[in-house]
């Protein structure tokens, strides 16, 4: 049966003096597809602004939110009510020519694909490469699937979570040297180990539903990090299965706790939020996110 969630994300900016607003971007609406359907949306900007709602490239649903006035606080409150059922991707069966690795893409999905497949980050020196590698079973076939699953599981397993609030990604190299990272970084170092290695990815903005942040459930202890925030995980594109959701900061492979919003090619294309303002440079105090997934009874 499928899950209702409320979720509200709550962005304040704040300046020692009232400084003027450019046009800010919220990722603000999931997209409804067979396994997450939107019952109820809300924007709420403050101070008045005028509020335009588009399709982005990859048919995200985006709010350009211009404020009207001069103010010492922008806030942006997004809330919304979905359904979202559950799903599991290793019940998923793959095509049979896309079963083993490595696989070939039929001619249309190459082309459909092309932006997906293309690593966009450097690997002089092949490192990248050759940690993408280690996955492959060096006695025999290697499932696609089971590669994935287990470099999903190995990011968890022996990298440092870091959370962080600061905008920008780590590159997969960076990641790799400090052995740690956000959701974002492990997101994108698996997805650039992916397509090294001819598997079409593209990174997910969202949610991450944690019981014990959720006052409904008083006596759940945590299970995952990176909950709190917005969420990132990856999908990956595989022949018969479709877009196959995997989050390496909790070695989830789809689930009930993943709450997708946004899909992009890269990271800097699915920000929550982002925008620009006009003013002296030491008026700026911060921002304060807050984030709220709770689970409807």
């Amino acid at each position: 049966m499928p899950i209702k969630y409320d979720i509200v994300h709550t962005t304040t900016y704040s300046y020692s003096k009232p400084v003027t607003f450019g046009e800010h971007r919220v990722m603000f609406r999931p997209l409804d597809s067979h396994d997450l359907r939107v019952l109820a949306t809300d924007l709420v900007v403050s101070p008045e602004a005028n509020i335009r709602l588009i399709q982005d490239q990859f048919s995200n649903s985006v709010a350009l939110v211009q404020p009207l006035t001069e103010a010492a606080e922008l806030k942006i409150v997004c809330s919304f009510t979905i359904e979202h059922a559950h799903s599991n991707n290793l019940e998923l069966p793959l095509s049979p020519s896309a079963e083993f690795f490595p696989f070939a893409y039929s001619v249309d999905e190459r082309f459909d694909l092309e932006h997906f497949l293309r690593p966009h980050y450097d690997d002089p020196d092949g490192k990248l490469t050759s940690w993408a590698r280690q996955f492959m079973n060096p006695e025999g076939p290697t499932g696609t699937r089971d590669l994935l699953v287990k470099m999903n599981q190995h990011i968890r397993d022996n990298f440092s979570y870091a959370a962080r609030d600061e905008e920008g990604t780590q590159t997969p190299l960076q990641t790799l040297e400090k052995n740690s990272g956000s959701c974002r970084d492990f997101a994108l170092l698996m997805m650039e180990a992916a397509r090294r290695l001819g598997v079409a990815t593209r990174f997910v903005s969202g949610y991450l539903y944690d019981p014990s942040l959720d006052e409904a459930n008083p006596e759940a202890e945590p299970n995952v990090v990176g909950a709190g925030s917005t969420h990132a995980w990856l999908q990956a594109y595989l022949p018969g299965a479709g877009w196959v959701p995997f989050d390496p900061t909790n070695n989830l492979l789809g689930g009930f706790q993943l709450l997708r919003v946004g899909v992009a090619r890269d990271p800097k294309q699915a920000s929550p939020v982002s925008g620009s303002w006009i003013g002296e440079p030491a008026s700026y105090l911060g921002m304060k996110v807050d984030v709220s997934v709770k689970r409807v009874a």
